[in-house]
Order: structure tokens, then C-alpha cells, then sequence
């Protein structure tokens, strides 16, 4: 039997649910306490519990860098399946699946006796961050008009900061009881279990009803997709640092008690929340400088707390740098990941994701073996060497499909203000015909391609946003 069709935000809820209605600010902020749990406590908290986790189960810094990428790996896995169980399970299903992934994975670290079975518990809460954003893509197609889509997606991307700071309380009063702070975010992600089976419609992909398949997807934009899920891989590579050796590093080479490093995570969360914010005006700015500058941040927050660890005013100062680079980054990766596959939302955010994780999978382990081999700041300062390089690169970060032709653009501004001052014998200005009229077309945002000038045509005319 086909599935019930829609037009766009309107939910058709087959089976029931408990949810009639929620609003985009709703959906966005529910969906934000989601990727905090799943993001925030199942996949970056790990970090912060990695010195006494690590002193009391007598693991070396190799196998925690093994350790800390089999979320990123497992995360990588449950993504390629995740937007077939949207399609086949529905919104609501794959996201109750998805927290229970997380609940299981939380308990198994709270009780783990050996490397096996901390890594068995981080690698299901992997499990659970793949299958959560795609869970909650197929249910804002559902219930949030198309032209918040991106805006929606930055605030869910910054429930991973909420998780983070919901992280910090637990390691400044429980640092030598991490397992009972592990019971509790298994708490919390139960929690997160019912909300989702209650809140989250249960339908698949919800489209117009009279709406056509998306096009093809053109040998341009898979270009752009590759170069984009490069700087993201690169990304994920650098931030694998900080995410899962910080706190260690601050322990170790600075002496810094281990309840006093989550003042970093606390930093980092709230610094990311000003990633949704950045993220958005780099989509509407120029997001090549913005990258450049943004990786230049996280490279600069690696070398500062390589330098300083012992100084907690400046570890903490290099938190913040680092969260706001992170969060501002991978907010900015999916919304051009939105923007360069319009209409397939289960494919255009993913891949730079998925790149990001594959970057941090293979970061861990690398860090881990630069730690061996010559210690936390030698290794640091590597990888912040190599951020800078590929802030160096980001004037080949990929644009937007739909610009308008440099032939158009060449008649704004100047040129086009110097051709409207140009007079006729009747003292009038001349008007530039176009190919299908002889009286000019002028329109500030959406005059047809063949007109030669346009009239303040802001950034948003230029790129086409919705």
C-alpha cells in the first residue's frame, strides 16, 4: 500500500501520534534537546570523562584514541542506513530507536569493566547520533515550512552544545563517580525515549503532493559536495584533538585536577551556541572567509592549550575559541550541504557529517599515536599545523549552484549605475533593452535572466535563497 502524501507542513500522522501540531520554533528547539542528548551526552561527553575513565580501567593513550573513534565509525555506519529507516520505520520510530541505541550505550559505559566493554557502550551511543538527525530531518519536512529549513537545522545542530554544558555539572561533582554520571545521562536518554514517541509523527518522507522527483544530481554539484565533505573530513581530523584529548592533556602535561576540566566543556558549550548564529550569517555573508577564519580559531585553541594547560584561565579561554569554531563550522558545513542539494535533505546535510566523522575516526587514533611518540604538545601543535593549512585552502570552498552568471553581475553596481546616467536627446535616461522587449525589465530581487542591470540586487538576489 503507497504511503500518504502531503503538502509540506501539514503532518500526516498515520497510526496516531500524540502530537497534532508544533510550531517551527518548537520542532526546533525539541529537536535541539534530542541532538543534545545524542550528540552532547552519547557522543562528546566521552571526552571529558577520559581521565578518571582511563586511570581507573589502566588505559593507554593509544587505546583511548582507538576507544574514542569507534563512536565516529559506528556513527558512520548507522548514517549510511539512517535515511532508509526514515523512509521505512518513519520519523518516530527511527528516533525511539535511535535514543534507545543511546540509553543501551550509556548504561554498558556506566558498568564497564575493560576496554571491551567501554568500547561496546561507545560504540552503540555511535549508533545513536547517526540515526538522530536523520530521524529528525524526515520530521521537519513534515511539520517546518521548507524556507526555515536551514535556519531549524542551525538550532538543532546547537542542541549538541546543550548537551555539553548539561555534561559539565556531572564532571565538576562527580569526576572520580563518572559511572553514576553515567547512569545518569542513561536516565536522561530514556527520557528522551518518550518524548520522541510522543512528539515525533510517525510518517516517512513527506512531500507535495503534486510535486515532481528532485533532478538528477548534476556532475557540478557532486564537485561541490566532494570539495565540501574534504574541508569537513579535514575538519573532523583537527577538532579530533581537542574533543577526546583535551581534558587529558590539561590533567597530564598541566596538572590541572580532573574535576576542574569541565570548566572547558562548559566553556565549549556555551561558546558553540553562538555557532548557530555565525553559521547563519556565514550562509548569507561569504562562507569561504568565514571557514578560513573559523579553522584558524580551532587551530589557535589547540596550540594555546598546548602552551598554557596548567593555567586554567587560559584553557578555558581556549575552550571558548574552540566551541565557537566547531559549532560555527559544522553549522555552516550543513547549511551548504542544504543549499547544494536543495530538496534532498536526507542527502545533502548527511555527507558533510558523515565526512566530519570519518575525519575524527581517523584523527583519534593518529593523536593517540602522536602522543606516544612525542607527547601532548608536540602532537597538539601538529594538529593545529595542519588546520592552518587547510584555512589556508578555503578559498576553494564550494559556492552555491544558483548565482547569478558573471554577465549579470558584471551590470550591478558601478556599471550599472554608470549605464542608467547615460541621456538621450530627450534629456531622459537611456533604457538598456532586453532580448525579449524593448523597454528594460527591472526587478530589485527576481528580474529574468536576460535582464542586463538590476536595481540594488542585495546578496540574496545574487544567490538565490529562497
Amino acid at each position: 500500500m503507497p504511503r500518504p502524501r502531503t503538502t509540506l507542513g501539514a503532518p500526516c500522522v498515520p497510526g496516531g501520534s500524540g502530537l497534532k501540531s508544533i510550531s517551527s520554533t518548537g520542532f526546533a528547539l525539541f529537536g535541539a534537546a534530542l541532538v543534545a542528548i545524542s550528540y552532547g551526552l552519547a557522543r562528546f561527553a566521552f571526552g571529558l570523562f577520559v581521565p578518571p575513565i582511563r586511570a581507573e580501567l589502566e588505559l593507554t593513550p593509544y587505546v583511548i584514541g582507538i576507544i574514542g573513534a569507534l563512536p565516529l565509525i559506528s556513527f558512520l555506519l548507522a548514517t549510511l542506513v539512517a535515511p532508509f529507516a526514515a523512509d521505512r520505520l518513519g520519523a518516530r520510530n527511527t528516533a525511539v530507536l535511535s535514543a534507545g541505541f543511546g540509553v543501551g550505550g550509556l548504561a554498558l559505559i556506566s558498568q564497564a569493566t575493560g576496554s571491551l566493554s567501554l568500547s561496546t557502550g561507545v560504540f552503540a551511543c555511535g549508533i545513536c547520533t547517526g540515526l538522530m538527525m536523520p530521524a529528525l530531518t524526515a520530521a521537519m519536512q513534515a511539520l517546518v515550512q521548507r524556507s526555515l529549513h536551514g535556519r531549524v537545522s542551525s538550532v538543532m545542530n546547537a542542541g549538541t552544545s546543550v548537551g555539553v554544558i548539561v555534561a559539565v555539572p556531572a564532571v565538576l561533582f562527580l569526576a572520580d563517580a563518572w559511572r553514576f554520571a553515567y547512569v545518569s545521562f542513561a536516565v536522561l536518554a530514556s527520557i528522551g525515549v518518550m518524548a520522541a514517541w510522543y512528539f515525533i509523527p510517525s510518517v516517512s518522507r513527506i512531500m507535495p503532493a503534486n510535486a515532481e522527483p528532485p533532478p538528477p544530481i548534476s556532475a557540478l554539484q557532486w564537485s561541490r559536495l566532494f570539495r565540501l565533505s574534504l574541508f569537513a573530513f579535514a575538519m573532523g581530523f583537527v577538532s579530533a584533538a581537542y574533543w577526546i584529548f583535551a581534558p587529558d592533556l590539561a590533567v597530564t602535561l598541566g596538572a590541572l585536577p580532573s574535576d576542574e576540566t569541565g570548566w572547558l566543556w562548559l566553556a565549549v558549550g556555551i561558546a558553540g551556541l553562538g555557532g548557530a548564529v555565525v553559521s547563519d550569517l556565514a550562509d548569507r555573508n561569504n562562507p569561504p572567509i568565514t571557514h578560513a577564519l573559523m579553522l584558524m580559531m580551532m587551530s589557535a585553541s589547540l596550540a594555546l592549550l598546548a602552551a598554557s594547560p596548567g593555567q586554567l584561565p587560559l584553557a578555558v579561554f581556549s575552550a571558548l575559541v574552540f566551541g565557537l569554531a566547531y559549532m560555527s563550522l559544522t553549522g555552516l558545513y550543513l547549511l551548504t550541504g542544504i543549499r547544494l542539494l536543495p530538496g534532498r535533505l536526507s542527502m545533502g546535510p548527511v555527507l558533510p557529517f558523515m565526512a566530519c566523522a570519518l575525519g575524527q575516526a581517523v584523527g583519534s587514533p593518529v593523536m593517540g599515536v602522536l602522543v606516544d611518540a612525542f607527547g601532548y604538545a608536540d602532537a597538539f601543535a601538529i594538529f593545529s599545523a595542519i588546520g592552518i593549512v587547510v584555512a589556508i585552502s578555503s578559498p576553494l570552498y564550494p559556492r552555491y549552484l544558483d548565482q547569478v552568471p558573471e554577465e549579470e553581475a558584471a551590470a550591478t553596481g558601478l556599471q550599472a549605475a554608470f549605464d542608467h546616467q547615460l541621456l538621450g536627446a530627450d534629456g531622459e535616461p537611456l533604457e538598456l533593452a532586453t532580448e525579449e522587449t524593448e523597454t528594460p525589465v527591472v526587478d530589485k530581487l527576481s528580474g529574468p535572466a536576460s535582464t542586463r542591470y538590476e536595481i540594488a540586487a542585495g546578496p540574496e538576489a545574487r544567490r538565490g535563497y529562497d
